[in-house]
């Protein structure tokens, strides 16, 4: 089998560019957003937020702050309030919902309906606990 980076101790990231034109290439060279997990992402994704950008990082794994002015810097406790919720494995939907919160780019029926469409029918059971998640990662700031 072949297995990411994550497995072999490097870091994992993913990108999307949303909008509302036709996006004429899916590579990000300069992100306006970035949703951060852990430190070694951090000392990488950190430097690259474009200027007037947000940057919102779980705090639980990330000790430093971040010193950039021309950002906007969100520092969540993802771990914690997903383990107060019961579950440390949607600690990326606390920052989903922070992110969210933040940006309005999508509403939570949104994420609702797209959890419904991408999970099998058996795992439908999570969809309330991620909404939650969500929902404290919106309240968060």
């Amino acid at each position: 089998p072949s297995y990411g980076p994550e497995q072999r101790g490097g870091t994992c990231n993913c990108s999307v560019v949303v909008s509302e034109e036709e996006i004429g290439s899916p590579l990000v060279t300069v992100p306006t957003a970035a949703i951060v997990m852990n430190g070694p992402s951090f000392d990488r994704f950190e430097p690259q937020v474009g200027q007037g950008g947000l940057l919102i990082y779980n705090s639980s794994l990330i000790s430093q702050k971040s010193m950039r002015e021309d950002i906007q810097a969100i520092a969540v406790p993802a771990n914690e309030i997903a383990e107060e919720l019961g579950n440390a494995r949607v600690a990326n939907m606390v920052l989903l919902g922070t992110f969210l919160q933040a940006t309005n780019l999508v509403n939570n029926e949104s994420v609702e309906k797209a959890l419904k469409a991408v999970l099998s029918e058996r795992h439908h059971d999570l969809i309330p606990l991620n909404m939650q998640a969500l929902d404290r990662g919106r309240a968060y700031q």
